[in-house]
């Protein structure tokens, strides 16, 4: 493998390199941010061996810098570009663009410990997304499903995490469709497994993505629902799609985080074959209706009761009633690459945690100004189950105000499940920090806070009922606080 790298570049206090030109202007698509990661020693690395997509791909990028919740041993890498993917001849596939926190940095042209306040400002200064005249670049290439032998798996380079998932996924597709009704228009994240030549099911978390609430009223009017993914993209858009309720409420689309991350508007481009949009500079980009009626389980290729590794670290079970997403074409541009990411990889942390700790920081200043000094969504909860707050003490009243801050960091993102309180002195971002304080300001028995019974997360195999019993449901948990911050 050889690392890309080599261009001498001046760099601030927090490792961000700076350029005559603003990289945030220059990064638009996945090239670009190729491009750019290419010029960052230890940033990108490329390999011309030859790599089976079935289990191999992501086991080589397990151990090269996958991070995250990832079986060890793992650990922080480069992103990694295979060019000679198995039965996919010049159809490079890319993995790990996110899987650090520096390099989202480098990415979005902002020191790694400021993420979140740059997410929480593009949130409150939206750029509304565009459409494009003309042919866009996402459809150099066309392939429509009435084309004669048109098979959707021949076409994309899909993957499997391990050998026993229940089929090959696309894990890094941005699903973008529009309320049926209304118009209002939603970008957001899903795990889409290939069943067969044309259709694709479509996993969804019980209500919490708007898409899903879209699917479920054109169903219920018995209307397919158009919609389009887009795979390869500005990581800007990949970063913003992360957000979730309250901060973006139903009618928020996430692209106008993404326009204001890069100071403008993300091109959108009309279909080719069915009344959706997608991104315009995309890789590739698939073209489909969700079906109304249509179910089916989530293994269907391999119906061995897995889906594929997912966030927490577990291989995660297969749904068994999964939406069916009905493939009409497959647009791509020129010699396109795929990208795809392990699901417990810090690439999920990256995705999933900087805009929640987006949201609280949005929660807390709006309640309590100046007090919150940062948040890190932590690695170990795949940027989703554990929080740290970094919290102020200002004057005496503040002494109980930091357990005020975790219900509203609680409130700000349905779920987490554990927020731990460190006083200005602790670096949130470093765990040996963190556990000094629990070590040396923390009592068990008067500085815990138990709120048991809440909605939390399916994923997390401590929240089902056979771990124990008296969870009335799946995703019901004990959200805890830790409070480590000195009297």
């Amino acid at each position: 493998m050889t690392v890309n790298s080599n261009r001498p570049a001046d760099r601030d206090s927090g490792g961000i390199v700076k350029s005559m030109t603003n990289m945030r202007d220059r990064v638009t698509d996945l090239r670009g941010a190729i491009e750019l990661l290419k010029t960052i020693p230890g940033q990108f690395a490329e390999t011309d061996e030859e790599v089976d997509p079935d289990g191999e791909l992501s086991g080589v990028y397990r151990y090269t810098g996958a991070g995250g919740t990832v079986k060890r041993p793992t650990k922080e890498g480069p992103a990694l570009m295979f060019n000679n993917v198995k039965g996919f001849p010049g159809r490079p596939v890319v993995i790990g663009m996110l899987a650090s926190r520096k390099r989202v940095g480098y990415l979005l042209d902002t020191p790694p410990d400021r993420l979140a306040f740059l997410l929480n400002d593009c949130v409150s200064n939206p750029i509304r997304p565009v459409t494009v005249k003309g042919e866009p670049l996402c459809r150099e290439e066309i392939f429509l499903a009435t084309d004669p032998g048109f098979d959707l798996r021949k076409i994309i380079p899909s993957s499997t995490n391990t050998p026993i998932d229940g089929g090959p996924y696309i894990t890094l597709g941005m699903a973008y469709a529009a309320d049926v009704e209304t118009g209002e228009t939603d970008i957001t994240i899903h795990r889409l497994c290939l069943h067969n030549e044309d259709e694709i099911s479509m996993s969804f978390a019980p209500g919490i993505r708007h898409i899903g609430a879209m699917r479920e009223k054109a169903e219920k009017l018995c209307k397919p629902l158009p919609i389009s993914i887009s795979i390869g993209v500005d990581p800007a858009i990949e970063i913003a799609a992360g957000f979730e309720p309250p901060t973006t409420p139903f009618g928020f689309d996430e692209l106008c985080i993404a326009g204001a991350i890069r100071g403008e508007a993300v091109k959108l481009a009309k279909c080719a074959a069915v009344d959706s949009k997608c991104i315009a500079n995309a890789e590739y980009v698939i073209e489909g209706e969700l079906l109304p009626n249509v179910y089916r389980r989530e293994d269907y290729v391999k119906e061995n009761g897995n889906a594929m590794p997912e966030f927490p670290g577990y291989v995660g079970n297969a749904n068994p009633k999964n939406p069916i997403i009905k493939i009409k074409a497959v647009t791509t541009r020129k010699n396109p690459i795929m990208q795809t990411c392990i699901g417990p990889s810090e690439e999920h942390v990256s995705m999933a945690g900087i805009p929640t700790e987006a949201s609280i920081i949005q929660m807390v200043e709006r309640a309590m100004p100046g007090r919150l000094k940062n948040v890190y969504a932590h690695s170990s909860g795949g940027g989703k189950y554990m929080a740290v707050l970094q919290f102020a003490k200002l004057q005496p009243s503040d002494e109980g105000s930091r357990r005020q801050a975790a219900l509203l960091a609680f409130a700000a993102f349905a779920e987490l499940k554990h927020v731990i309180l460190v006083d200005e002195d602790i670096d949130p971002f470093d765990s040996n920090d963190v556990l000094w304080a629990m070590n040396t300001r923390f009592q068990g028995n008067t500085d815990t806070i138990f709120i048991p019974g809440v909605r939390c997360h399916r994923a997390d195999p401590s929240q089902r009922t056979n771990y124990n019993p008296m969870i009335r449901d799946t995703g019901i948990s004990c959200k805890t606080i830790f409070d480590c911050t000195a009297p």
